[in-house]
């Protein structure tokens, strides 16, 4: 049976007025990434990848999720659970990818003079694109727009806040620093860098003055804010969460003091400051134990709650979506939960997976950023890692897996979130460590008992 096209769009414009869901006017299938090449203006020379679920509301939110140092935009995708959340929720999801050159691998600029001011280029202006171009190719809604990201992406994300308060609605930074906390480039690196050397402390009024001189014609409404940070994290060290706490508190107009505080989940203590009609603009979550490490599984949902993108989800589409083909990189939503971690895939071939590991070291720690691809023609559900430290060095913290033990030979597991990977596509991992003077990598790999090429 045909149908009438011209019919067909004109409901979908109907429907788009009423502001009601729309289907899309094509075969349905399972969303994956998608690189975006020519999305605007790129002073920060970035690259784009997009994640659009097939099933969303007319003008969808849009959450830009931003990774750490020596990370990608794709490799936070495959890392997280946003896009998880998106196919529930009906958000879309941009993941930027950071090629500032910093000491840690390619970071967020947060340090320059032209990313410190409101279009004034560099990366803040480049992600300001991606988010225009959501827009303008999906309908992306410019008034409901968010931040998030971990490390050097959470730094970034307090760093768009304070830009672009007019912008973003609200943000989630994951073991970021306060806008303004790095001096210039050559303070940007954290093992030697004053901001996060661990005694940066400046008053809530120098904190807050940073923010407002940014805009100084700003009188909107800011942006809430919600604040990670591990207690035993020592790269970027949890005493810079009470900074970021003190920073946003004040340029909100804030008490210091909490109006509440609780523990939502086992070791997540949570300090609320809300205003005069109860609204909570500022969250800060110290987790007991943690390191350099998160987020881990379930805060990527606590940042979407906050920002209140959980109240309604998108509607089913009309249709069950098909199949994806092989080549179609899986749902993260098939993650496995914590409980219950998934038995590793048989044993990839040999010359199945690759691995590029790059190291930043300074006195006595390192960092150790690895990329693990799956060169094979099938996915993997449940991975472990094998590789060996060199003498001297021990892990002291992590992020998208978990270690054992921290030294000599070391095993790296998935975490609930990160348990899938496609064929042809990657995970990073990455690990903080100490050293005794040998900042050497691990000479070989192993990827679920097969050894992997090293590039």
């Amino acid at each position: 049976m045909r149908i009438n096209r011209k019919l067909l769009l004109g409901l979908a414009t109907s429907l788009a007025v009423a502001g009601l869901t729309i289907p899309a006017v094509q075969p349905a299938f399972a969303a994956s990434l998608v690189e975006v090449t020519n999305f605007g203006s790129n002073p920060g020379g970035m690259r784009m990848h997009i994640y659009v679920p097939d099933s969303r509301p007319a003008n969808p939110a849009i959450v830009v999720a931003m990774h750490g140092c020596g990370g990608s935009g794709p490799g936070f995708y495959s890392g997280s659970e946003f896009a998880s959340l998106a196919n529930q929720y009906g958000f879309i999801v941009i993941y930027p990818s950071a090629m500032q050159e910093a000491g840690f691998g390619r970071c967020f600029d947060t340090w320059s003079a032209a990313a410190k001011r409101r279009d004034g280029g560099s990366d803040p202006v480049s992600i300001m694109s991606m988010v225009a171009y959501a827009g303008l190719q999906y309908g992306g809604d410019q008034n409901r727009v968010y931040a998030t990201g971990s490390s050097s992406g959470g730094m970034m994300t307090q760093h768009m806040l304070a830009l672009y308060p007019d912008r973003f609605k609200a943000g989630a930074a994951f073991m970021g620093v306060p806008f303004n906390c790095f001096a210039n480039a050559a303070d940007y690196p954290p093992g030697t860098s004053q901001c996060t050397g661990g005694s940066m402390n400046r008053t809530p009024q120098q904190w807050g003055d940073a923010v407002r001189q940014v805009y100084p014609g700003f009188a909107g409404p800011r942006p809430r804010v919600q604040l990670w940070h591990g207690t035993n994290d020592t790269l970027v060290p949890y005493s810079l969460l009470q900074e970021s706490v003190e920073q946003w508190t004040n340029v909100h107009g804030l008490s210091q003091t909490p109006t509440s505080s609780d523990t939502p989940q086992t070791n997540w203590n949570r300090r609320r400051f809300a205003d005069g009609s109860g609204t909570v603009q500022v969250e800060a979550l110290s987790i007991q134990g943690a390191g350099h490490s998160l987020p881990s599984s379930g805060m990527a949902a606590s940042a979407i709650a906050f920002f209140g993108l959980t109240t309604t989800g998108p509607t089913p589409p009309s249709s069950p979506s098909a199949s994806p083909s092989p080549s179609t990189p899986p749902s993260p939503s098939a993650s496995p939960s914590p409980s219950t971690p998934p038995s590793p895939s048989a044993p990839p071939g040999s010359g199945s997976c690759r691995v590029t590991s790059t190291i930043n070291a300074w006195n006595n720690g390192l960092v150790e950023n690895i990329t693990v691809t799956n060169t094979a023609n099938a996915a993997i559900n449940g991975w472990s890692l094998v590789f060996t430290l060199p003498s001297g060095q021990a892990i002291t913290s992590g992020w998208n897996a978990g270690y054992s033990p921290t030294s000599g030979q070391v095993t790296a597991r998935n975490l609930a979130y990160n348990a899938g990977i496609p064929a042809n596509g990657s995970v990073d991992i990455g690990f903080q460590a100490t050293h005794t003077g040998n900042t050497g990598k691990p000479t070989s790999f192993t990827l679920n008992g097969a050894a992997c090429l090293i590039t």
